[in-house]
C-alpha cells in the first residue's frame, strides 16, 4: 500500500481497544505509519499538531461520536479525509456521514481486517489523483497568467514601437508635406496632389494612434483601467454611426495589472464584436464594484444573435481571459433584443 518514499499516515479513532491494536496492525504490515486515539476528544488534540494522510473513524463513542467529530472538525476548517468504519445497524448513520464528506465505509464484522486494507487503499488512491489533479490545474492556471503576461507585454511593445517609431516618422513627413507645398505654391496641379498625399498621411497618423493605443491601453496606475475604457469609447465614437457611452459612478481600484489589462481586453472584444456584427445604434460599457468584486458589463441594443447557432472565437477569447484571472463571463442575448456581455472579478480577500 506504500505509495511514496513517506508512507502514509493513518489515524485510527476508536474506543474498542483490541479492534484499535488489530487495525493499527494490519496497516503496518501494508507500510503504513500508524496513530490511534480511542475518543473524539483525543482525535482533536492529536489533529492540533499532526495531519494524518487518512482517518479512520468508528461512529459511536462515549465522549464524542463520529458525526460530531466531523461537525467540529468543519468548523474549525481542520476537516482531514476521512473513511467511517460502524457497526451493524448503523448503515443508515453511515450514509448520513458519508454526506458529510467521507471517502467510503466499512462495517464492523467478521470480514472487517480483510475488506479495510482494501478500503484504505482505494481512498489513498482517490486522494493521490485529486492531489494530482488540483497540482495540475494550479500548474495551468500559472501557465495561462504568464501567457496573457507574455502576450499583453508583447502588444504594449508594437503598439509603443508603433507610437513612437511610425507615428514619428509619419509626423516628420507631414512636416516635409507642409514645406513642399509652399515650394510648389505657384503650381496649382502639383500643390493638389502634395495636399492629397497630406491628407493622406494624417488619415495614416490617426490610424497608427487608434491601433497603439488598441494595443497598449493604459495599465500602471490602479485606476488606469476607467481611462483605458473611456479612450475606448471615445475611439468607437470616432468610428462610425453606433455611439458608445462609459457609466463608471464611483472610482474603481484594481491594483493587479494583469487582471486591469484582461478585463480591458473583454470590453475591446466585445464592443468590436458590437460594432461588426449587431447593428447597434448605442453601447454601453458600465464598470461597478461592491467590497467582493468589480463588475464589468458590456451591453448593445443591435440584433443580438440565437444561443443555438453556438459562440463564436469572440466568446472563447473573451471566456478564457476571464477564467486566466479567476473571473466568471456571461453572455445573455436573444434575436432581436441586443447583446449583453458581463464579466465579475471577485475581489481578493
Amino acid at each position: 500500500m506504500a505509495r511514496s518514499v513517506t508512507p502514509p499516515l493513518i489515524l485510527i479513532v476508536d474506543d474498542d481497544e483490541g479492534l484499535r491494536i488489530l487495525m493499527a496492525d494490519a496497516f503496518r504490515h501494508e507500510g503504513c505509519e500508524v496513530a490511534t486515539v480511542d475518543s473524539g476528544g483525543a482525535a482533536l488534540a492529536w489533529l492540533e499538531t499532526r495531519t494524518p494522510a487518512l482517518m479512520l473513524l468508528d461512529l459511536k463513542m462515549k465522549d464524542l461520536g463520529g458525526p460530531a467529530l466531523i461537525e467540529r472538525l468543519k468548523q474549525e476548517n481542520s476537516l482531514v479525509p476521512f473513511v467511517v468504519v460502524t457497526g451493524q445497524g448503523d448503515e443508515n448513520v453511515a450514509v448520513e456521514v458519508m454526506k458529510q464528506g467521507a471517502l467510503d465505509y466499512v462495517m464492523k464484522d467478521t470480514g472487517l481486517l480483510d475488506r479495510l486494507p482494501i478500503v484504505v487503499k482505494r481512498a489513498l488512491d482517490v486522494l493521490e489523483r485529486n492531489r494530482a489533479l488540483a497540482e495540475a490545474d494550479t500548474e495551468r492556471g500559472l501557465l495561462q497568467k504568464e501567457i496573457v503576461e507574455i502576450s499583453e507585454r508583447e502588444q504594449q511593445r508594437i503598439g509603443q514601437d508603433l507610437h513612437d517609431g511610425l507615428g514619428q516618422q509619419l509626423t516628420a513627413i507631414e512636416m516635409l508635406c507642409a514645406g513642399l507645398k509652399s515650394d510648389v505654391g505657384s503650381q496649382p496641379v502639383l500643390k493638389k496632389q502634395v495636399e492629397l498625399i497630406a491628407k493622406s498621411i494624417r488619415e495614416a497618423i490617426t490610424f497608427v494612434r487608434r491601433v497603439s493605443r488598441g494595443l497598449a491601453p493604459e495599465n500602471d496606475e490602479p485606476r488606469a483601467l476607467e481611462v483605458s475604457l473611456t479612450a475606448l469609447a471615445e475611439l468607437s465614437n470616432s468610428l462610425g454611426s453606433t455611439r458608445c457611452y462609459f457609466e463608471c459612478p464611483e472610482p474603481v481600484v484594481i491594483d493587479d495589472g494583469v487582471k486591469a489589462v484582461s478585463l480591458y481586453r473583454i470590453a475591446q472584444e466585445a464592443v468590436n464584436n458590437a460594432l461588426k456584427h449587431s447593428g447597434a445604434g448605442e453601447i454601453v460599457v458600465s464598470l461597478t464594484q461592491t467590497v467582493e468584486a468589480v463588475k464589468l458589463r458590456i451591453s448593445d441594443n443591435g440584433g443580438g444573435f440565437d444561443h443555438r447557432s453556438g459562440s463564436g472565437m469572440g466568446q472563447q477569447v473573451m471566456k478564457h481571459r476571464a477564467a486566466s484571472i479567476g473571473a466568471e463571463l456571461k453572455v445573455d442575448s436573444k434575436a432581436g433584443h441586443g447583446v449583453s456581455v458581463t464579466c465579475i472579478l471577485p475581489r481578493a480577500l
